[in-house]
C-alpha cells in the first residue's frame, strides 16, 4: 500500500518527509522520521484528536538529537491509520514538540500532529521512494496456525 509524500524544502538545508493520515478518524500531518525509535505526538496537540487524553510518565531514558534526556508519556490512541492500514490501541510516546511547531510556523510549513518512527515504520516495512514521491507499508501477514 502506497501513500503520497510531501518533501518539505528546510531553507535549501534538506527535506523532510510528511505523510497524511488520521488520528481517531480525523485528518492529521505526520512527519516520517526514520532517525527516532518510536513514533511520538506532542501532548498539546494530542488534545485535537483525543478528549482528556491520559499520560502515564514513560519509565525509562527517552533522548533526542540534542543528547540531553527528555521527559516522556506514554499514552494510548485508539485509532491510527495510514491508507488501509489501521492500528488500533496504539500505545504512543507524548513528547513536546514545541521547537518543532515554532520552526515549521517560521518557515511557513505545514503544522504537524505527530512523528513515525522507527517502531511502525519496522513494523509495516516502509519504503520511501523519493524519486515517486510515496511511501509503501507493507501489512504484516497475520500468523497462520500450523497442523501437526
Amino acid at each position: 500500500m502506497q501513500i503520497p509524500i510531501r518533501l518539505l524544502d528546510i531553507e535549501g538545508e534538506g527535506f523532510h518527509v510528511m505523510i497524511k493520515g488520521k488520528i481517531n478518524g480525523m485528518e492529521a500531518n505526520f512527519l516520517v522520521d526514520t532517525g527516532a525509535s518510536r513514533s511520538v505526538f506532542d501532548p498539546n496537540v494530542i488534545g485535537r484528536y483525543i478528549d482528556n487524553p491520559t499520560f502515564e510518565k514513560k519509565v525509562g531514558i527517552t533522548a533526542g538529537v540534542g543528547g540531553n534526556d527528555l521527559e516522556s508519556s506514554t499514552f494510548t490512541i485508539n485509532s491510527l491509520a495510514f491508507g488501509d492500514i489501521e492500528i488500533h490501541d496504539y500505545e504512543a510516546v507524548a513528547l513536546d514538540l514545541e521547537n518543532i511547531h515554532e520552526t515549521y510556523q517560521k518557515l511557513g510549513l505545514p503544522s504537524i500532529d505527530g512523528i513515525i518512527g522507527g517502531d511502525l515504520l519496522y513494523r509495516f516495512k516502509a519504503t520511501i521512494n523519493y524519486r515517486l514521491r510515496k511511501i509503501r507499508f507493507t501489512k504484516p501477514r497475520s500468523k497462520v496456525k500450523e497442523s501437526k
